[in-house]
């Protein structure tokens, strides 16, 4: 008898997600000092090549805890308007907090499944998304539905990372707990932190979706920290992918993978403080 070949469970993998991050929230939210020197370069690439600038209204999809919502914010001023949307209540919380912080009263949030955007077609110049796309279990359909929403000339742009063996920060505890959860390799069209990096694939997704002039580029994002061990800290307290791999294992092996990985991430050391290698990939399409 054949065995079946295992599946993806898109809505089962669809609600984990949303536990993780309910449960990620404060930890994403407390080091957004981290993210912001980490993917501001980042941010900004996508932010200029969206062509956002003053007046224009833009979504932010899977904003998490809403950084760059904030730096969206503040660029397109106060005529301009940001909707920061997330899977996540909890996460969102911190959005809301940080736009107070920050003064700022053109942004809002909103509960929102970016597979299912409930807001009207054509209504925004702009839809961002840092490191959330290649989460979603139906890219496809993300993507389809950032077009929609999108006016006329309007531009979408993601941030994604790239290939592991530029992304050994991640890559290597990726590995580990593959190894030690006994996981198999991810399965075809599986969500995950390097669905959309290898060359040409996110511009291949874009185009499929009915992008037009989309095109890409490479932001060398080295994720810096005083050692190894902090590194591992901001992983565990605020990678969901990571804990998602790791729901198989007991409390004391999850203690053993850590401190393989933090052993591992050792070699990225230098006497200058750690050097996590990080390569993003900035892609834009454009509405017709």
């Amino acid at each position: 008898m054949e065995t079946a070949t295992p599946q993806f469970d898109p809505v089962k993998y669809k609600n984990t997600t949303h536990d993780q991050w309910q449960t990620a929230a404060e930890a994403w939210y407390r080091w957004s000092p981290t993210l912001n020197q980490w993917l501001g370069k980042a941010t900004e690439t996508m932010l200029e090549m969206a062509g956002i600038s003053t007046g224009h209204r833009v979504l932010d999809v899977a904003a998490g805890a809403g950084e760059q919502s904030i730096t969206t914010a503040k660029k397109v001023g106060v005529t301009g308007y940001v909707l920061a949307t997330d899977i996540s209540s909890n996460i969102l919380e911190f959005a809301k907090q940080m736009a107070k912080q920050a003064g700022l009263e053109n942004i809002e949030t909103k509960v929102m499944d970016g597979e299912n955007l409930t807001v009207p077609d054509s209504t925004f110049d702009a839809v961002i998304s840092r490191v959330g796309l290649i989460y979603f279990p139906d890219q496809q359909r993300a993507l389809k539905e950032m077009l929609r929403v999108l006016k006329p000339g309007g531009k979408v742009a993601a941030i994604v990372y790239s290939t592991p063996d530029k992304n050994k920060f991640f890559s290597v505890p990726v590995s580990i707990i593959r190894n030690r959860a006994k996981l198999p390799p991810p399965l075809p069209g599986q969500p995950g932190p390097f669905s959309l990096g290898a060359d040409g694939v996110i511009e291949k997704s874009f185009i499929q979706a009915g992008f037009i002039n989309v095109k890409s580029v490479r932001v060398d994002s080295p994720l810096l920290m005083p050692e190894a061990k902090d590194c591992v800290q901001f992983e565990k307290e605020s990678f969901g992918a990571l804990h998602q791999m790791m729901s198989s294992l007991t409390d004391t092996e999850k203690e053993s993978v850590w401190k393989e990985i933090e052993q591992e991430l050792k070699q990225f050391e230098t006497e200058n403080g750690f050097t996590g290698p990080c390569e993003m990939v900035v892609a834009i399409g454009e509405k017709g």
